[in-house]
């Protein structure tokens, strides 16, 4: 971590980022430490929440389409 960027708070990238590696389960150490000194728990909360959302939303879509219920 740079001198810069320790006191800075987290992009929506780099929140989103850590949410979808965290979907995964692949999140690296680094970046784990990192969400932990600057990241704010609301902001993952509310991005896991519409990323789940957002996954549900493709999935019903896609199995509407394919059983033709679109």
């Amino acid at each position: 971590m740079t001198e810069d960027s320790a006191g800075k708070p987290l992009t929506f990238l780099e929140v989103a980022g850590s949410v979808l590696a965290a979907f995964l389960g692949v999140q690296s150490r680094e970046n784990k430490i990192r969400d932990f000194t600057r990241g704010n728990a609301i902001h993952f909360i509310l991005t896991g929440v519409l990323l789940t959302a957002a996954f549900v939303g493709v999935i019903v879509a896609v199995v509407a389409s394919v059983t033709g219920g679109l």
